[in-house]
């Protein structure tokens, strides 16, 4: 059943609609891994009326976009358009979602690309980095396996595959949300009391230092770090302190790792953190690369500030301008209508209310640096590595891990 909900935004001259479907690569099956990517790109591919030459022409014509994309807990579908053709345009999304040509052709088309990228995918020491870092946090969980899926299952996977679970996908809950009041949906306004909150489901990962680290080792002469652990659901109390914590840790040159990698040190050459918005405990890890004349010290300046966070709470003017840098965060990201609308219908589907500027910076306003050092006690006390690297490398920064952690 496909909920609406409208967005009273102001007037602007275009108009989006974005669809989000319960249930993304987590609905995939073992053997299957991809096969909801595979069905996410032929959705696209043509329609009731609509082959896939015919579709891209036609929305072109109108100088519009149809985009999509997978996630670990949902799928997004939305078209954005001038506000002249938006009636002509909308009623595509319904063609795509309930009556898709998913044709065969298009079919091994999509195969073949998803195969290709995975390929590629496994030439990105970071990617391979991270692909290891989330098998050994989140063992036989969805959340540990790509989006996009794996080249062994994708190559299994056959069309009746596909339109088996297309008829899994049309049984799953929809959201559609637009700043159109055209699509007569329930204003979004309406939610504002209702809002689902979720207590925390922490998982004890009371393993031992070698079963909480991965390497692979390559000829590069870079060192790429992953350090983290799985945390909270976007439903949980916890989520905004850690995003205090991120903030304080990775947004702008005053940012704790900018401060003590580039600043002090000038040893990295890419690093942050990576914790996005998740359904269920979302990952929260830091990521540095790093030559590999500096690994050792870099794996060492990033034990210390590891260490520092589980010790000491945060001091006063460092917990206030993390706030600061996260409500400036939180505006810059309402100045896209598109950002906006997929943000809003994913966390409705989670169950989450819209909460007001206000009230958002109220309860950021709340958290004390306490909190935080509550919750890096919780939730990093017994952290997750992966490294991508020199095998001698590889092999010291593991003792010297099996040492500290």
């Amino acid at each position: 059943m496909l909920k609406r909900y409208f967005l009273n935004n102001k007037k602007r001259n275009f108009s989006t609609a974005s669809i989000w479907i319960k249930g993304g690569s987590d609905m995939d099956s073992i053997g299957k891994k991809g096969i909801n990517k595979i069905l996410c790109s032929l959705l696209t591919r043509g329609c009731e009326g609509f082959n896939n030459f015919t579709l891209s022409q036609y929305i072109e014509s109108y100088g519009a976009e149809l985009n999509q994309e997978i996630f670990e807990d949902g799928i997004s579908i939305s078209i954005k358009s001038l506000n002249e053709h938006f009636g002509k345009l909308f009623p595509l999304l319904d063609l795509i979602i309930n009556k898709p040509t998913l044709s065969e052709i298009e079919f091994q088309k999509v195969k073949k690309s998803s195969i290709d990228f995975l390929k590629k995918d496994k030439e990105n020491p970071f990617n391979i980095c991270f692909e290891k870092w989330r098998k050994i946090v989140y063992s036989k969980h969805p959340y540990a396996f790509n989006t996009n899926g794996n080249a062994n299952d994708v190559s299994k996977i056959t069309y009746e595959d596909v339109l088996l679970e297309f008829k899994n996908f049309k049984n799953r809950d929809m959201y559609l949300i637009s700043n159109n009041f055209e699509i007569n949906g329930v204003s979004i306004e309406t939610l504002e009391k209702n809002s689902l909150q979720q207590k925390s489901k922490h998982i004890n990962h009371d393993i031992t230092p070698e079963n909480r680290f991965d390497s692979y080792n390559n000829d590069s002469n870079q060192t790429i770090i992953m350090l983290g652990n799985q945390t909270c659901s976007r439903r949980c109390s916890e989520y905004f302190p850690l995003k205090v914590l991120e903030a304080y840790l990775s947004y702008g040159m005053s940012a704790a790792l900018f401060k003590l990698f580039r600043e002090k040190n000038g040893i990295t050459y890419d690093l942050g953190v990576y914790y996005p918005v998740r359904s269920g405990n979302a990952p929260f890890l830091v990521y540095l690369s790093v030559s590999n004349k500096k690994a050792l010290f870099a794996f060492e300046l990033l034990s210390t500030l590891w260490k520092d966070l589980l010790l000491n709470p945060l001091i006063d003017t460092e917990i206030l301008l993390a706030k600061e840098k996260l409500k400036g965060s939180f505006l810059l990201g309402n100045q896209s209508v598109d950002e906006i609308l997929q943000r809003k219908i994913q966390l409705i589907s989670y169950g989450i209310s819209s909460i007001s500027e206000h009230n958002l910076n109220s309860k950021i306003d709340e958290i004390s640096s306490l909190d935080i050092l509550k919750l890096t006690k919780k939730y990093f006390s017994k952290p997750f590595l992966s490294i991508t690297g020199k095998r001698d490398i590889c092999f010291e920064i593991s003792k010297r891990w099996k040492q500290n952690f």
